[in-house]
């Protein structure tokens, strides 16, 4: 657990990775999914340098259920030419057919 995180941050995501455990994931998917709902409630409350999401998003979600930022970011990592003036849906179609 990264040292910003106050006690409740903690509490919660310990909270949040026996959740996951006991529905069967793994010991690294479970800290996986805690840390990524406590920095995403903490960057929602302001309490962080980034205010959007560095990440590609969670990978078993749907292309159409991630945010814009997160197919921006998966599409930087496909090397997708003109990212930045796609939109949401021109995004998932580049990305679709990169893979």
């Amino acid at each position: 657990m990264p040292t910003t995180w106050t006690q409740k941050d903690e509490k919660q995501y310990k909270k949040i990775r026996e959740s996951a455990l006991e529905r069967g994931k793994s010991s690294s998917e479970a800290k996986e999914i805690a840390a990524r709902t406590v920095n995403k409630q903490r960057r929602k409350e302001g309490r962080t340098p980034q205010e959007t999401t560095q990440g590609t998003g969670n990978p078993n979600t749907r292309l159409e259920d991630r945010t814009v930022d997160e197919l921006y970011n998966l599409a930087k990592e496909h090397h997708i030419q003109g990212r930045s003036k796609l939109n949401k849906a021109e995004l998932i179609e580049a990305i679709r057919d990169k893979r």
